[in-house]
């Protein structure tokens, strides 16, 4: 589903933010995305998304370059970002439809998915209302949305519990675990280890732009919690 093969980006200054990363996230993966504040985490996140372009390597979605096919490769995933930018003026309706229209979700079919995933965060009685209006929450919820109304196969989401209260954080795993059984994956980072643990099938610890671990998350914890894990590899 994804393929990340030698990536490499480098900002002006001269700041190597991913250093030769190489990863597979494979349909029906909950791949979780672990590493300290600057390690690359976001910066190749938005490399897959197709926001930044980078100096090596390449990235893969379902088989196409995205180098190569940028914008097939973006009809095949969605990319929540950890602050989502929303369309203040626009009500809560316009901004999905909106995002229904950009990825040609047919009307009928996009209004029970709003009403699905509306119901499910609890967010109906609101989408009438201006987003800028709508709390950090919401707006949070808004964005997983817009995200899901297309059904992508892939879905790269960066930090998606922060913000979200108790009840909206279990909707979410439950909506990333039905995602994935219905043969799509999740690649996203988060620093809430006990989540990765409980949620992830796979994981990969980044440090300084490299790639320093990556595995099946019931071997890697098997001996020791991931939080172990991460603090041991973050210290070396």
């Amino acid at each position: 589903m994804l393929k990340i093969k030698n990536l490499t980006k480098t900002y002006k200054g001269g700041k190597r933010a991913v250093d030769d990363l190489s990863l597979t996230v494979s349909a029906g993966d909950i791949f979780g995305f672990i590493g300290h504040n600057g390690a690359g985490k976001t910066t190749t996140l938005k490399c897959v998304a197709g926001i930044l372009d980078f100096d090596g390597g390449d990235i893969f979605v379902d088989g196409k370059s995205v180098k190569n096919f940028p914008v097939e490769c973006k009809r095949q995933l969605a990319y929540i970002p950890d602050n989502p930018d929303l369309y203040d003026y626009l009500t809560g309706v316009q901004y999905l439809n909106f995002v229904a229209d950009v990825y040609g979700v047919e009307k009928s079919v996009r209004e029970e998915r709003i009403k699905k995933y509306a119901d499910g965060f609890e967010l109906t009685p609101w989408l009438g209302d201006l987003i800028s209006a709508y709390s950090h929450g919401m707006k949070q919820k808004l964005a997983l949305i817009s995200a899901l109304i297309h059904k992508p196969k892939l879905l790269i989401l960066d930090e998606p519990f922060v913000g979200l209260d108790p009840k909206a954080s279990l909707k979410l795993k439950e909506l990333m675990k039905e995602r994935c059984k219905e043969g799509g994956a999740i690649f996203f980072s988060t620093h809430v280890l006990e989540v990765a643990e409980k949620l992830c099938n796979k994981v990969a610890i980044i440090k300084d732009g490299k790639l320093v671990i990556t595995g099946d998350t019931d071997k890697l914890t098997k001996s020791n919690s991931l939080e172990d894990l991460f603090m041991e590899v973050v210290d070396d």
